[in-house]
């Protein structure tokens, strides 16, 4: 057991001149300095929901006043025990949790809890719901009308505050609970998984307030995040596995603790899934490599002899006539690392193989196709004007911002909802999109969970078997392929209510494709789910495209988009690019440039008073700026860096990664004069 000590000293970073702003009038107390005590004290916690499960088992951690506390992990490591735990919601069964050395229950008024789940009343507006949680926290009318102003404008939702909540996007519902966390303004905050659904843009805006609250007002954040470029952020992290914290430290030295270097493999994305397994059981790169990993449109082959690793590599690809386009070496992310640490915690699982039960026959053509789709929700224009064409054997992104109309443009094409105007072509049908030939040969994996909470995860699983008319004698086949391929074999007798969101999310990825679909629908399929997990999906989609599927897929993890075929980004319901991965980064104007520097928040927030915002955005351990005139911009950023005190390590020219293109296309789209709207 690793005994958690005290982190080391924090330097403050200088504030952004947007949040000074409106910070300066509902700050009552000056910055806070860290105290030498923990405020959260954590001895031996173990807790048990029956003799067979023990969801904690034994943690010892101190988290300091400032710090922001990253506890990682796959699903169901306990993570979100250890959270009820912490805000007094559930006693545990044994140990001393302690938070101002109280029990967290007698200072729950100081702390503020952000659950997995939606914590909103769905018919309520986002105001009403502000007021709601105000209220519990005994928020005066006064305070309430100067913080409700404040959030709903830090997080962009100040122009929505009479809709309901229901009728958000779930980014949108996120920040709100965020809001209703933050209005009695805590002491403490704990976020289980905050930002998980919310898009690119929105989730760096989230990060960018975490960091200012520890700053201006002593916030102390613990924080769940899948984003493991979002825990990069933290102060320090704990990475927790069945119940047990197995390592804990800065995300620097949890980096460093691999003792490799990383060698990033270029070759075309096709090939990529076969040269991984190629180079995981090649003998001759044993002694030299500890893991390869696939990260978008590369492979991060983790050495201690990166020279040596890429000649041998060379060789064996050219053996296997895999075209090589370039190498680069680089320090391991700290997904590398938790991808590294959980393979050997966890071991290599067996990949199951899907049954198939129906004659396989490779249709050609368009699969879904859209001419001039437009959806109207009274005075409000969801979608303007879509043109798609799809065909089988493809993966498609649609790729957007919370809001954009991504959901809306999903269920109109898959006959869930009516178009306003315009054509959709589904498996060669025009016009009875919702008859049963057409049902059966649709798979569809709703945003919000396909899944019936009050039934058992084998009787979800009967239910969708009969639902898509799998003959009963194969039921049982197909039923035990979710289940392997779930990691949750010998657990269909288990309440679906029960699982951690990243194991329904698998379960409802099995269900709807165990019917041998021709078209998938798949709408934020690994939202919540843990990097190791996500991996499985998508050598799942890929699989299923090769033999000819069609799928068209949503995501807000942008490194899995390398994976499409092609891409859509919507923004405020139009298309406003397509293309695939490689040719929408080589259009985006400007050049990327990535700086390596310290303090890292205090360079961000430096650099987004001096270029427009949307050039300057943090990326995992490096900060990115978009410059249109590097050969003079460059030396003029080293000179503000140097003139406010921020170290400077390193900086390089670098091609656009698909989350630098999200950001470049939807403020291209707002200088145009569009806005994202709420689905």
């Amino acid at each position: 057991m690793l005994q958690v000590g005290k982190p080391a000293q924090r330097t403050g970073s200088s504030a952004s001149l947007r949040f000074i702003i409106m910070t300066a009038t509902l700050q009552t107390n000056p910055p806070q300095k860290r105290t030498n005590s923990p405020v959260i004290s954590i001895r031996d916690l173990r807790h048990s929901y029956n003799k067979q499960t023990e969801a904690v088992a034994g943690i010892n951690i101190d988290i300091y006043q400032c710090e922001i506390f990253g506890l990682i992990g796959p699903d169901g490591a306990g993570k979100t025990t250890t959270f009820q735990i912490l805000s007094g919601v559930m006693p545990q069964t044994s140990g001393i949790v302690e938070v101002f050395d109280s029990k967290p229950w007698d200072v729950r008024l100081q702390m503020g809890y952000l659950t997995q789940r939606f914590s909103l009343y769905q018919d309520m507006s986002i105001e009403e719901n502000l007021r709601y949680a105000a209220g519990l926290r005994e928020v005066s009318d006064t305070a309430f009308k100067k913080r409700s102003k404040h959030y709903l404008k830090l997080l962009d939702l100040a122009q929505f505050k009479q809709r309901l909540a229901g009728r958000l996007s779930g980014g949108m519902k996120q920040k709100l609970a965020l809001c209703c966390a933050l209005i009695h303004q805590p002491k403490i905050l704990l976020l289980d998984e905050p930002t998980t659904g919310v898009d690119p843009v929105s989730r760096r805006e989230f990060w960018d307030i975490l960091a200012e609250l520890a700053v201006t007002e002593g916030m102390t954040t613990v924080v769940a995040t899948p984003y493991l470029d979002e825990a990069e952020r933290c102060s320090r992290i704990a990475l927790m596995y069945d119940g047990k914290i197995q390592q804990c430290d800065t995300p620097a030295k949890v980096k460093a603790s691999l003792g490799v270097e990383r060698l990033e493999v270029y070759l075309p994305v096709a090939q990529l899934d076969k040269a991984a397994d190629i180079l995981n059981t090649n003998v001759d790169l044993r002694d030299l490599v500890s893991d390869v990993q696939r990260f978008g449109d590369r492979l991060d082959v983790l050495t201690n002899a990166p020279k040596e690793t890429s000649h041998r590599i060379r060789h064996i690809l050219e053996e296997q006539n895999i075209p090589l386009e370039h190498f680069t070496t680089d320090t391991p992310t700290l997904e590398n690392t938790f991808v590294a640490r959980l393979r050997e915690l966890k071991g290599e699982t067996s990949a199951s193989n899907y049954p198939r039960i129906f004659r396989q026959e490779k249709s050609e053509g368009t699969a879904i196709g859209a001419e001039n789709l437009n959806r109207v929700f009274g005075n409000f224009h969801a979608v303007k004007n879509i043109n798609l064409n799809i065909k089988y054997g493809e993966v498609f992104g649609l790729l957007g911002a919370n809001g954009a109309g991504k959901t809306t443009t999903i269920k109109m094409l898959c006959g869930l909802l009516p178009a306003s105007s315009g054509k959709v072509m589904l498996v060669g049908e025009t016009g009875e999109l919702r008859s049963a030939e057409v049902r059966q040969k649709l798979g569809y994996m709703s945003q919000k969970f396909t899944l019936y909470d009050d039934l058992t995860i084998g009787q979800n699983l009967e239910f969708y078997c009969g639902v898509y008319g799998v003959p009963r004698r194969h039921r049982q086949q197909k039923k035990n392929w979710v289940l392997q391929m779930s990691d949750l074999a010998g657990q269909e007798d288990r309440l679906t209510a029960d699982l951690p969101g990243g194991w329904k999310q698998r379960v409802a990825f099995g269900a709807a494709v165990m019917h041998e679909p021709k078209v998938v629908f798949l709408d934020e399929p690994t939202s919540g789910v843990d990097p190791l997990a996500r991996r499985e999906f998508w050598r799942w989609i890929n699989q299923f495209a090769n033999e000819g599927m069609a799928i068209l897929v949503t995501t807000h993890y942008l490194e899995e988009a390398e994976q499409c075929h092609r891409l859509g980004f919507m923004v405020a319901g139009e298309l406003v690019a397509q293309g695939t991965p490689r040719q929408v980064k080589q259009e985006q104007p400007g050049q990327l440039v990535e700086w390596e520097c310290e303090p890292l928040q205090a360079a961000s927030d430096l650099l987004k008073q001096r270029l427009e915002r949307w050039r300057v955005s943090i990326f995992g351990s490096r900060l990115h700026t978009v410059l249109d005139e590097p050969q003079t911009q460059i030396l003029q950023v080293e000179n503000w860096l140097k003139e406010s005190g921020i170290k400077m390590q390193n900086h390089r020219e670098i091609g656009f990664s698909l989350e630098d293109v999200f950001i470049s296309v939807v403020e291209q789209a707002r200088q145009r004069g569009l806005d994202v709207p709420v689905d």
